[in-house]
């Protein structure tokens, strides 16, 4: 963690970008990747009537450990992500990045029970970048969400370690079931533009769901899923 930060600020203090410049200050003051990230999330859901002082009482008073993977999310993107040439553009600029930062907070004053501040931050982030996370999904580490507009993660869903989404994405439900009713993602999945996966469904490791696709029933691992409804096509070749 010391070593990355490290990194980062000395790009911050190199840069040469008229924005870095700008914001380098309010970033270079932190002495942490967590602390920096943390402000600068709160500093921008922040609006007229929910000001950036309660939000960081409000984070104060939730589980710390909800900062604790910003460093793998971090590294996901810069590692998966083509277009991102530094960890300072995933920190500055990535919508996913900031969205998936913001659902781990919501996520856990969900479990503590604070849910309307919950439901608050999702409809903030939903705002900013087009992406809605429901508090009460589980989500591993390592998540991608490449340029995140149209995403959709329902209540009851589960995603595992380092899953790479791409756009308009839906992890949603039937309409015909209540309690436990969205999909279960495993480790390591990549699923394509505007698919959508519907119901209480299991999506195994390394699997593919390609762009487009309509997933009703469950995927085995490592393989690779296309169409309308969805079928195996053959083995799944991870995205790199």
């Amino acid at each position: 963690m010391h070593d990355l930060w490290t990194n980062i600020q000395k790009e911050l203090r190199e840069g040469k970008d008229s924005f870095v410049i700008q914001v380098r200050d309010a970033w270079l003051n932190k002495p942490t990747l967590e602390e920096a990230v943390a402000d600068h999330l709160l500093r921008t859901l922040a609006q007229a009537d929910i000001t950036e002082d309660f939000l960081h009482r409000l984070a104060g008073q939730a589980d710390p450990a909800w900062t604790d993977s910003f460093e793998v999310d971090l590294r996901a993107y810069f590692d998966r992500d083509f277009a991102i040439q530094s960890y300072l553009e995933v920190l500055l600029l990535s919508r996913g990045f900031m969205a998936v930062s913001a659902h781990r907070l919501a996520h856990v004053l969900w479990q503590s029970g604070q849910r309307l501040s919950a439901q608050w931050i999702n409809r903030r982030v939903a705002e900013l970048w087009g992406i809605d996370l429901h508090p009460a999904a589980r989500i591993g580490r390592g998540l991608v969400i490449d340029h995140g507009m149209g995403t959709v993660v329902g209540e009851t869903s589960v995603i595992g370690d380092h899953v790479f989404l791409f756009h308009n994405v839906t992890l949603g439900g039937t309409g015909h079931a209540a309690g436990d009713r969205h999909p279960k993602v495993g480790n390591h999945v990549v699923i394509g533009t505007g698919a959508t996966l519907l119901g209480n469904l299991h999506i195994g490791d390394h699997a593919v769901i390609a762009a487009g696709s309509v997933v009703l029933k469950d995927v085995p691992p490592n393989t690779t899923v296309a169409g309308i409804p969805a079928k195996v096509k053959g083995p799944a070749r991870e995205l790199q």
